[in-house]
């Protein structure tokens, strides 16, 4: 990016003049805290502006940063804005702009990889990315890798940090195939790459990108699917197998709590072990648990 501009200026520059370069979509609880906290003390720092000549040849200005206090401004009814103007080129403006992005602390995952995507279709190499955004080489050539392969639940699932890149990687390399998958994951969890709240985090993923597909999809937008029969009865039959899975669990927690209770049956005609538990005043025992070691009539 060209770093040699002309000296900043701070002025107050007109809303109505001013257009957005790379919107975004922000809660409206989090817009609301914005308009609350401008509303109360002010803006406490001015948004970044470069300027633009509009089609009717007046003075306009294209939004660096600061869409969020722009909005804000707009919905108090103000007509101006404290803005710091700067003279860059409309690629080196979204540079900036989608490097704000990366620094904020709660930015939205899927909008970083869009950004990520709309460098390398303006021509950029992954080393060249790396280094107008500050991340990490490798880490941009396998965003812009799985951004290729269309897997963006697994992209948003690896920027928000549910689960690590390289598992996300050995998952999109499985493709399509269940099976396939899945034992990506096993082999994922022998070699500890995915352990604890990330498994589970991985397999909701995963679950969903089998049932909802690859995309995330995009607010307001409608995906219309034409309904034919062998894609009701692909369905039928995908059904039939996670029944079947859910039967196949079921049975084996049901094999494993009567190992658990013939065990315990055999602990329990112990006598020394019975006194070990009295002394340690575990004599007792769930409910639930005794009527299964010791039904009712045995």
């Amino acid at each position: 990016m060209n770093t040699q501009h002309l000296p900043e200026e701070l002025r107050l520059v007109p809303i109505d003049r001013i257009e957005v370069l790379n919107p975004r979509e922000r809660s409206s609880r989090v817009f609301d805290e914005i308009v609350k906290n401008i509303r109360t003390i002010g803006l406490k720092k001015p948004i970044c502006v470069t300027p633009r000549t509009d089609p009717l040849g007046r003075q306009g200005y294209l939004l660096v940063c600061g869409e969020g206090r722009l909005n804000a401004f707009r919905a108090l009814g103000e007509s101006e804005i404290p803005a710091l103007v700067v003279d860059v080129s409309e690629e080196d403006a979204f540079i900036m702009s989608l490097a704000e992005n990366i620094a904020r602390r709660q930015h939205r995952p899927l909008e970083l990889l869009t950004g990520i995507r709309q460098l390398q279709d303006k021509g950029y190499t992954t080393k060249v990315i790396a280094d107008k955004t500050g991340l990490a080489t490798s880490y941009v050539q396998a965003i812009l890798g799985l951004l290729r392969q269309g897997e963006e639940r697994l992209l948003v699932a690896v920027e928000s940090g549910s689960i690590p890149l390289n598992a996300a990687l050995t998952i999109a390399g499985a493709g399509d195939d269940n099976k396939a998958v899945q034992a990506a994951l096993q082999e994922a969890y022998e070699n500890g790459t995915l352990r604890g709240r990330q498994l589970l985090m991985a397999r909701r993923v995963i679950g969903k990108r089998e049932r909802c597909g690859k995309s995330m999809g995009r607010p307001g937008a409608t995906k219309r699917t034409e309904v034919s029969a062998q894609g009701l009865v692909r369905t039928y039959q995908n059904e039939v197998k996670r029944q079947a899975a859910v039967v196949r669990k079921a049975e084996f927690a049901q094999q494993r709590l009567l190992l658990i209770v013939g065990a315990f049956r055999q602990l329990m005609l112990d006598e020394n072990f019975v006194n070990l538990l009295r002394a340690e005043s575990l004599a007792t025992m769930p409910k639930y648990l005794a009527e299964r070691v010791w039904p009712v009539g045995v």
